[in-house]
């Protein structure tokens, strides 16, 4: 075990302890293992009553269904007013990545624990209901080492192109969510490199260029890519050109200037995919911060001949908020989706701690406040050090798989995630909701049942009384010191 390493297993291990002895005073538990059999989100709501699902900090409440609360039908002020009427973007799905380290974890617990992990995430009733995710062609940083598909120098004709490896761990762990979803949730697969033979400095690390000359070998990969994913099996919803772009890391990357991006879909990915009628896979360029996404996309977006190919802008959390950008961004390109594609904490396993997930939660209803089509996380699973990582880049993840006790860690922002995907499902519409409390954040969609969710989230140690209005009446209610809720209200409620 390395230093880094070892520090961040003292860590943890140092605050398990205090979790758990906090757990034990707080609600009786004795462990930081929750439980995974959550309330669904099919429960019935009658007419007149808002459905109450919760969580809070120093209870023992995660994502539990409340008693419902009376919608009064009188006019009334109200501090959170929804307007269904009025309609902005369509959800496609929130979810986490597939990864190899996250595969790799989950084979060190127990299968009955791996097992509960997976229905923790894509059970429809039980679970959260992932139904957008995200996974990597080649190897990324969270792998257990460098990898491609092609291992041989100069196949341009790619005949040695395989996808064994992933067979070996990840491909049984996105086929197994699958089982378990019962319903095909989509796949957003992105490169962190080509393979080392195709690029300037010749290593899959520390950044580099593709090589121009193998500019067309490289879409025709992505071609290779999908069909042999299909061909398992696991259709690919969308690709995007190249995980940030703008960045060297000394892990897997490739930098791209905007032209060169739009360049490769204009000449070479986007032809590629229509030539072989693939042309249903969805394009997303970026997928970087957002703190030049505008200039970014712009220059890509404006030439025709690029943008009649992709079908929106990804984009990272690590630089800042820049919500106006977002918004700016919609307004300019109104027929070009925004999609999070990747967020996640840095530094090693965070177990126990409460601010994860109200980060999460700010980031997720400000981007969907600023027409993100859905919010895609980093590494579903990773291990008590915050890997496997082979470039030590350890993180923290909403679940920690920990194999050498064979117990599972689920973490806040695993329950802050669930307040959107479990009752914001495809296909919901963002609607009005105006606020007039600054302590309180919150966004309100309507499903296709016609079931409404409004998010709403306090951040501050006090609990604030608040009432949820619409046309015709309100509801009054209170938000518990920090804490997350999800008020569903029925569709014959709905004036």
């Amino acid at each position: 075990m390395n230093p880094k390493q070892l520090f961040f297993s003292y860590r943890y291990l140092l605050i398990t302890m205090l979790i758990t002895a906090s757990m034990i005073f707080i609600s009786g538990r004795g462990k930081t293992e929750a439980t995974t059999s959550l309330a669904g989100q099919d429960t019935h709501i009658p007419k007149g009553l808002v459905g109450v699902y919760l969580t809070a900090k120093c209870t023992g409440d995660r994502l539990t269904l409340k008693d419902p609360v009376e919608f009064h039908r009188k006019h009334t002020s109200a501090t959170i007013y929804i307007e269904p009427d009025l309609k902005h973007q369509e959800i496609e799905g929130f979810g986490g990545a597939f990864t190899e380290s996250a595969a790799y974890a989950l084979s060190k617990v127990s299968p009955e624990k791996r097992e509960e992990v997976i229905k923790a995430y894509f059970d429809p009733l039980e679970g959260l209901g992932y139904s957008l995710c995200r996974t990597h062609i080649n190897s990324c940083d969270f792998s257990l080492g460098n990898y491609s598909y092609v291992e041989t120098p100069d196949d341009t004709e790619l005949k040695d192109f395989n996808i064994q490896r992933d067979k070996n761990l990840l491909i049984p762990l996105i086929k197994d969510a699958m089982a378990v979803s019962g319903s095909s949730f989509k796949i957003l697969a992105s490169p962190w490199s080509p393979p080392a033979w195709m690029k300037t400095n010749g290593k899959m690390n520390d950044g580099g260029k593709l090589k121009p000359e193998y500019a067309g070998t490289w879409a025709q990969y992505f071609i290779k890519y999908i069909k042999a994913y299909a061909a398992e099996g696991i259709n690919i919803w969308g690709v995007s050109v190249q995980n940030e772009p703008d960045a060297t890391q000394r892990w897997d990357s490739c930098r791209y200037s905007a032209g060169e991006e739009r360049d490769f879909v204009k000449n070479h990915l986007g032809p590629a995919l229509s030539k072989q009628q693939l042309d249903s896979v969805k394009v997303i360029v970026w997928d970087h911060n957002k703190n030049n996404i505008v200039n970014r996309a712009k220059d890509i977006l404006s030439d025709p001949n690029a943008a009649r190919y992709i079908w929106g802008t990804g984009y990272h959390w690590y630089r800042g908020e820049y919500l106006n950008d977002l918004a700016r961004l919609n307004n300019m390109y109104p027929d070009k989706k925004l999609l999070p594609t990747e967020g996640c904490i840095e530094d090693g396993p965070k177990v126990g701690e409460w601010y994860t997930g109200e980060k999460y939660g700010r980031s997720i209803i400000g981007d969907l406040n600023h027409y993100a089509a859905g919010w895609i996380d980093w590494n579903m699973v990773l291990d008590e050090h915050g890997g496997p990582n082979h470039a030590d880049n350890f993180c923290d993840a909403p679940v920690i798989a920990d194999g050498e006790t064979n117990r599972i860690f689920y973490n806040s922002s695993y329950y802050y995630i669930g307040h959107f995907s479990k009752f914001i499902r495809p296909g919901a519409v963002r609607i009005g909701c105006k606020i007039n409390n600054s302590k309180l954040r919150a966004t309100a969609f309507q499903n296709t049942d016609g079931k409404i969710a409004v998010v709403v989230m306090n951040d501050s140690g006090k609990r604030i009384k608040f009432s949820l209005g619409q046309a015709g009446g309100a509801a009054h209610l209170t938000s518990p010191a920090h804490s997350i809720m999800t008020l569903l209200i029925a569709p014959e409620t709905v004036i």
